[in-house]
């Protein structure tokens, strides 16, 4: 079945109606383009879960401040579409933004608690923009599951908060972050790095290995997780970190000393040059 792209609200309803009335599971991927392997890792996930696949392409204003790249967001819409296809989609919903916030729209979700440190306080708008745009991509696109990536770790929490407190019936899938074959998680910003930037990211998860080797020996001394991370990243002299840190990964609660039982989550947004990265990974007790 040859890739269907659709780009209005309606149409997408229709077909996810017409899918649902058929007895189809509808899985959808949110997205905001300028696809890569990471992003066909999810898209195949969905396909392993659902019926029809539904990869959404929208470059969200509203989760840009402004003082961010939204003009510079990287887009190939014609290679997204063959990396949809080849992973396995079935259906390519691509709203413009006038589609998507039509003249009056006035509606923002906002959720308290999670959103209010680490990428919260860096950029204090981002997520209201996540929640309001993935409640009406979920809308649009009427899904079963919707698939979303570990590397943007907060957000992932923000979703599963916006599913509980809305009960959206929806079950919310998150897939491990894809590398590079040097570690750097893969991210559509890559692009903007030179090749000397991007050896000096390797940095990120190599500072995030440390802090979870040192935690896997037994060290829950929330301070002394996150001097080995910062220690680690500041070997490269240019870097600017935002933040690196340890925190409970189902809360992001801070305390001075995690349990035996903990998961616990490290955290890391880094600006090297101009390109801010971010990355994570999470250590689990059992």
């Amino acid at each position: 079945m040859a890739l269907e792209v659709i780009r209005s609200i309606r149409a997408m309803q229709k077909i996810a109606d017409n899918l649902r009335m058929s007895g189809k599971h509808i899985g959808v991927v949110p997205t905001m383009g300028y696809l890569h392997d990471g992003h066909a890792s999810l898209i195949h996930a969905a396909t392993t879960v659902s019926d029809a696949v539904i990869v959404t392409l929208f470059v969200n204003p509203m989760q840009f401040a402004a003082n961010e790249d939204l003009s510079r967001y990287p887009r190939d819409f014609e290679k997204d579409c063959r990396i949809a296809e080849d992973a396995g989609a079935h259906f390519l919903f691509a709203p413009s933004v006038e589609e998507m916030y039509p003249k009056g729209f006035a509606t923002t979700i906002s959720i308290d608690g999670i959103t209010q440190k680490f990428e919260g306080v860096y950029r204090p708008t981002h997520f209201d923009g996540v929640a309001t745009v993935v409640a009406k991509l979920f809308t649009a696109t009427k899904p079963h599951i919707a698939v979303f990536g570990q590397k943007d770790y907060q957000q992932t929490l923000v979703i599963k908060r916006l599913v509980a407190d809305l009960n959206l019936d929806i079950e919310i899938y998150i897939q491990p972050t894809i590398r590079e074959p040097e570690g750097l998680a893969m991210s559509s910003r890559n692009v903007y790095l030179s090749s000397e930037q991007y050896n000096q990211a390797l940095v990120i998860s190599k500072a995030i290995t440390l802090a979870m080797n040192s935690v896997q020996s037994g060290n829950r001394n929330r301070e002394e997780l996150n001097s080995i991370l910062r220690i680690s990243l500041l070997t490269l002299e240019n870097i600017e970190i935002h933040y690196a840190a340890a925190a409970n990964a189902e809360t992001l609660e801070e305390p001075y000393m995690f349990s035996e039982n903990d998961s616990i989550v490290f955290l890391v947004a880094v600006k090297i040059g101009s390109t801010r990265l971010i990355d994570n990974a999470v250590w689990n007790p059992n």
